[in-house]
């Protein structure tokens, strides 16, 4: 028989250290399942990812990134603006926009940050691999 391989996608989720990584970790607590492929950034607010975290993480090789902001206004309208920019940037790289969101988790929302996760994994499983920024020298 032929061994099919079956596509998991490398999903990278930055979350704020006071809200989405608390919604992630209630999650946990309370066994919701989301996919073990996310590995998850912690950063002290939305607002401290620079675009570059997540162009250099598509370079080396995440199929789909996402960022989890948290309850700073402030941070988020940084956030935000920053995320915009991005997205004309990646549609000008020829990256489908569908491999990178933005959500806003709290810290008690554990059932919410599964859900957006299982979501966004079922997204990024559709679109397949991401080949347009990949670094060959990364891979093994």
């Amino acid at each position: 028989m032929q061994d099919v391989k079956t596509f998991k996608p490398k999903i990278v989720a930055f979350c704020c250290n006071w809200c989405s990584y608390a919604g992630a970790d209630l999650a946990g607590t309370n066994r919701l399942n989301y996919p073990a492929d996310v590995k998850i950034i912690r950063v002290p607010c939305s607002c401290r990812v620079n675009p570059m975290f997540i162009l250099r993480a598509f370079q080396r090789g995440a199929d789909g990134v996402i960022l989890c902001g948290c309850h700073y206004t402030t941070g988020n309208y940084y956030a935000r603006r920053r995320m915009t920019l991005l997205f004309s940037m990646l549609d000008y790289l020829g990256i489908e926009k569908e491999r990178t969101r933005v959500e806003w988790v709290s810290a008690a929302e554990g059932a919410k940050f599964a859900q957006t996760m299982n979501e966004f994994v079922e997204a990024v499983t559709k679109l397949g691999e991401n080949k347009r920024l990949e670094d060959l020298r990364c891979k093994k």
